[in-house]
């Protein structure tokens, strides 16, 4: 489930309506006059009327919630984009299918050819601590490459890379062979398509990108290709 608002607060009946549905304020008050809301248990038709925490507010026998800052995993599937529009290929908000979608953004991005785990909320804080290159939040990848991987790999990528048009080097990453031709790759950085250049970089090409993990937020493995579900509150607060 999402997370609500829990603190003591006071707002105006047509402005909690639109606040917790699709309505606009117009039609709110069209639902008002209606006699569609009520508050507990009793209609109201006043657009003024003060809404507190104790009151259960529902519009046709539905009650509503003022929506808090929300937090959701996704399991990316080919062919979307981590974009608020649609562009060549679709958002990935199509596949979210929750009130008020257009006020969620996407906290780091994936390519339209790269799978898994992105995580989209409202709350920009929380999306800054995962995005900001001085938070260091680590990203967990599993890929498959064109050419065979050699062991000294390991020690490279936990040098740091050279990447073309870049200064300096990636910083350390970190690198686990699973067969010759896949491994894990960790990194803390967020470069334009940072985990394709880097194999590029070694002479590699990257054929298949999933993520796996976000800090401590591993991606759900109930979930399928283009299913979501809300973090839980101690997924949430592990982004600090």
């Amino acid at each position: 489930m999402p997370l609500y608002f829990y603190f003591e607060y006071i707002v105006r009946l047509d402005k909690f309506i639109c606040g917790s549905t699709e309505l606009t304020r117009s039609l709110a008050k069209k639902a008002l006059h209606r006699g569609d809301v009520t508050c507990n248990g009793e209609v109201v038709k006043s657009s003024d009327f003060k809404v507190k925490n104790e009151h259960v507010i529902c519009l046709n026998d539905q009650q509503l919630h003022l929506l808090g800052a929300r937090f959701i995993m996704l399991n990316k599937p080919l062919d979307t984009l981590c974009s608020t529009i649609d562009e060549h290929y679709p958002s990935v908000l199509r596949l979210i299918d929750v009130i008020k979608a257009d006020t969620l953004h996407i906290a780091g991005r994936l390519d339209a050819d790269t799978t898994g785990l992105v995580l989209i909320t409202s709350n920009g804080q929380w999306s800054h601590n995962i995005t900001s290159p001085k938070k260091q939040c680590a990203k967990r990848y599993l890929l498959e490459v064109a050419e065979p991987l050699n062991e000294q790999l390991i020690e490279t990528f936990k040098q740091g890379i050279a990447l073309n048009n870049e200064e300096g080097l990636t910083k350390p990453a970190i690198l686990e062979i699973l067969s010759s031709h896949q491994a894990r790759l960790t990194i803390t950085e967020g470069k334009y398509h940072q985990v394709k250049r880097m194999l590029a970089a070694v002479g590699n090409k990257v054929v298949k990108l999933h993520r796996e993990a976000i800090g401590d937020i591993e991606l759900d493995p109930s979930l399928a290709l283009g299913e979501w579900r809300y973090l839980t509150p101690t997924e949430v607060e592990s982004v600090k």
